[in-house]
């Protein structure tokens, strides 16, 4: 077993025991540590977070990835689209060989201008699923949006995993939080999926509960809870299959079909679980989250492969006739979420 797939079963283990887990907790001090101080120094004003000329949503985890915030930012980008508004989503462009030192436009909201290999999974696939909305990647979420505003005159900011990116300023907070895996065994990294301490969940404005093809009942009482504990309005996001079509043609793939499922997100057991029930999953291959695809990995695959729609737009260059993506239907009250509904 590797040691990131080790680590992060431990984190979703609360019975887990033993001496690595031990080290684990031990390096966990200094980052939670590390994390508080920084945390207080925004607090308390000492480091500055910038404010933008433009209204600025943050879409993140309070825990490690694979939560479901891509469809929730392309949900909150339709929105605002709808509205007339110039939109701009923001992500740091994980898997991309461009630099995210620099701002890469990735698209201007009329032309794409790179492909998923250059620019990383979830900003090519925002591109092609937002075709309306600017997308731009960049480490410092600052820069990109001061350009978002003032090169493209963008009105609305979306930032893809903006939650511990402190620097800039947000009008609204979004954190996603997974009904099944919830807080994991609610220990700071490396020992547990925590990315900060108990501290940043004042800082929540809305929080979003993701449901993938759960028990709904379930999810709706966990965000009751959730919503009463941190004493902030919670909405259910569920998410469930749709249909598996063919990356090239569009046909859609019959169900019982013998299959290779791969993919390269966080959670990549939970994708497995979505197709499992109509199709005949003879191997699954997980690789590392953004995993940057060669053509030799797939070349080695015999069959029918069934993957994720992010990394359906990576896989799509190698040109194979074989290759089948799992569309997903998000069912998200966007309104609500926002509190837009109230207005009225």
């Amino acid at each position: 077993m590797e040691l990131k797939t080790k680590i992060t079963k431990l984190h979703y283990d609360k019975k887990a025991k033993g001496l690595f887990l031990d080290l684990l907790e031990f390096l966990s001090i200094f980052y939670g540590f590390a994390s508080k101080v920084r945390n207080t120094m925004y607090d308390k004003g000492i480091l500055k977070a910038v404010k933008i000329n433009a209204k600025v949503i943050s879409v993140g985890n309070i825990t490690t990835g694979g939560v479901g915030k891509t469809p929730v930012v392309a949900k909150l980008a339709q929105y605002y689209s709808n509205k007339d508004k110039h939109v701009a989503i923001i992500t740091r462009g994980y898997g991309g060989k461009l630099s995210n030192k620099k701002v890469n436009l990735i698209s201007d909201g009329v032309n794409i201008y790179y492909d998923a290999q250059d620019a990383g999974d979830e900003a090519y696939w925002h591109s092609v699923n937002n075709p309306q909305c600017c997308v731009l990647t960049c480490k410092d979420r600052v820069k990109a949006a001061k350009y978002a505003v003032d090169k493209l005159g963008c009105e609305i900011i979306i930032l893809d995993d903006g939650f511990q990116h402190r620097h800039i300023h947000r009008d609204i907070d979004i954190v996603l939080i997974d009904s099944q895996l919830c807080l994991g065994n609610e220990k700071l990294l490396p020992a547990g999926p925590l990315r900060e301490g108990r501290e940043a969940f004042d800082r929540i404005d809305r929080l979003v509960i993701v449901n993938k093809g759960g028990d709904e009942n379930r999810a709706e009482k966990y965000a009751r809870i959730m919503g009463k504990k941190l004493n902030c309005p919670t909405v259910v996001c569920n998410t469930t299959p749709n249909y598996v079509y063919n990356i090239v043609s569009g046909e859609k793939l019959a169900s019982g079909e013998p299959i290779t499922a791969i993919c390269a997100i966080g959670q990549p057991e939970q994708f497995f679980k979505f197709l499992e029930p109509n199709y005949e999953v003879v191997k699954k291959i997980a690789f590392d989250d953004h995993y940057l695809y060669a053509k030799e990995d797939v070349d080695k695959i015999k069959g029918t492969i069934v993957t994720t729609e992010k990394d359906a737009v990576k896989l799509k260059a190698f040109n194979r006739k074989d290759i089948y993506a799992m569309k997903l239907k998000v069912d998200l009250d966007v309104k609500k979420l926002l509190g837009e509904d109230e207005k009225h």
